[in-house]
């Protein structure tokens, strides 16, 4: 094998390769004998074929199979030789090849970089520390309450609000003809609950005890009944009684409801459960000041190849959006040509970014073990309900999918071995600032592209830059879910 350098340019390198011909004649000739071995050719014992009757009933099929090996294994051996180590699959071309003659073909490689990772040391980071405030928990406590109403009579006669439950005597026709469904008994209906078609509920607004009313709705055009679609119905509504909806009494009888031995530690179970919750997004800030401070004090080439695929799934994305109407505003307002040089530099900072976690990994022998790819990919199976086993069966024959799951696994375990190294300051801060700088972010913050994450390929959205605001009542109905592991409505 006669190997020649003839283009080097950055990251890029270019070789000619050429393979004498007897070396390509005695693999064929070695491949050929081995087959004659196994199989059967009319005339002829078995391993008695002679190698011009098998050169010429097998010789087109066996010279592809012995042309790709060499060309594999040379080229292999070339930048093993060579301590090269390329970012992405090499492009080969040959150039000249035909029987009994040498064998020549270009080999085009883009190299990974060199570079020295910094001082992690030197790094300044800043973690919050998250303090949850009694009354947080009280607050939480009060929304757990409200969501588990109760019933009463009304102290005296009132007409009917939004959030009374009426109980009630219905029956509805379309065209003069009932169909089932549509009628009931001491039927129970909390008004302002959306659970009957849309128009009903809120015609009982002001509704009296004792009272009957014609209450007229229109079914749906997509309604699952195809009888009734579309159709124009009158129900007759006797309202029999008005009841009152009150939040439930926080006490240990609450507490043993859902699931937990009395109050106090059901609110153990709450603080933990913020804690925990407002935590993600605490170290979320704190992997962000982290890649912001790697891309600010690295600068190494990145192999353009790579940024060109990055980019090439980021404007696919973005085409999607456009098409979907999701574009961000301020993208919305520029041109493609404005709209691709911005993203092209996101593309090369995911890379470089990329390249440096994966080294740091590489040279602190940083991996992934199977009992924490399994982890993962048991709860990606849990978000999707009754269909467990597909999902498993997905990932065992989808190579790329378990490869896009173990990533985020593995760059979250570099990060952590970096921040042990960092100098890293911690900040008391409470909860209602959290809140508040969380929400400030989401809403406030340009998403400066810059400050995109490496390794894994997440959304290339802008707002993927950005811890979602945590609405005060999804937080915390969220944090009483989880601590009691009841719905809370």
């Amino acid at each position: 094998m006669q190997v020649t350098e003839t283009s080097a340019e950055g990251l890029k390198r270019e070789f000619k390769i050429l393979i004498a011909a007897k070396d390509i004649d005695e693999k064929m000739a070695g491949r050929l004998q081995e087959l004659g071995q196994q199989v059967k050719v009319p005339g002829f014992r078995p391993g008695k074929v002679p190698l011009p009757v098998l050169k010429q009933r097998f010789g087109k099929s066996v010279m592809g199979e012995i042309l790709e090996r060499a060309v594999n294994d040379s080229s292999s051996q070339a930048m093993t030789e060579r301590g090269l180590r390329p970012a992405l699959q090499p492009k080969i071309e040959i150039t000249a090849f035909d029987e009994g003659k040498d064998l020549e073909y270009t080999l085009a490689v883009e190299l990974l970089p060199e570079f020295e990772p910094t001082d992690f040391a030197a790094l300044e980071l800043e973690r919050y520390v998250i303090e949850v405030e009694e009354s947080a928990v009280e607050e939480t406590l009060r929304d757990l309450g409200s969501s588990r109403k109760e019933t009463k009579a009304l102290a005296k006669p009132r007409p009917a609000v939004s959030g009374d439950v009426l109980v009630i005597d219905f029956k509805g026709m379309v065209g003069g003809e009932t169909f089932p469904g549509m009628e009931a008994e001491d039927h129970h209906l909390e008004l302002g609950s959306s659970r009957f078609i849309e128009g009903f509920e809120e015609q009982l607004i002001g509704a009296e005890v004792g009272q009957t009313r014609q209450v007229k709705v229109t079914f749906p055009e997509a309604y699952a009944n195809d009888r009734l679609a579309g159709k124009q119905a009158e129900f007759t509504v006797t309202i029999k009684d008005i009841l009152e909806s009150v939040p439930v009494e926080i006490n240990d009888q609450l507490a043993v409801a859902l699931g937990e031995t009395d109050l106090a530690t059901l609110k153990g179970k709450i603080r933990e459960r913020i804690t925990a919750e407002y935590k993600d997004f605490a170290r979320t800030r704190l992997k962000r000041q982290l890649l912001d401070q790697l891309a600010e004090t690295h600068d190494f080439p990145v192999p353009e190849g790579m940024v060109d695929a990055e980019f090439d799934a980021i404007w696919r994305q973005i085409e999607e959006d456009n098409k979907q109407d999701k574009l961000d505003p301020e993208d919305a307002a520029k041109s493609d040509d404005e709209l691709k040089a911005e993203y092209r530099v996101i593309a090369e900072r995911r890379v470089r970014l990329g390249l440096l976690i994966s080294e740091v990994g590489r040279r602190n022998t940083i991996d992934v073990t199977q009992e924490e790819v399994n982890r993962a990919l048991l709860q990606e199976a849990q978000r999707h309900p009754g269909h467990e086993r597909e999902v498993f069966e997905f990932y065992q024959r989808t190579p790329e999918a378990m490869a896009n799951l173990r990533a985020p696994i593995f760059e979250d375990k570099v990060v952590d071995f970096i921040v042990d190294l960092a100098k890293v300051t911690e900040q008391s801060i409470s909860l209602a600032e959290l809140r508040a700088l969380s929400e400030a972010e989401a809403a406030g913050e340009t998403a400066t592209k810059a400050k995109k994450g490496a390794g894994k390929k997440s959304t290339v959205k802008k707002s993927a830059a950005k811890k979602p605001a945590a609405k005060k009542s999804t937080a915390k109905k969220s944090a009483a879910k989880k601590a009691t592991g009841k719905k809370t409505s």
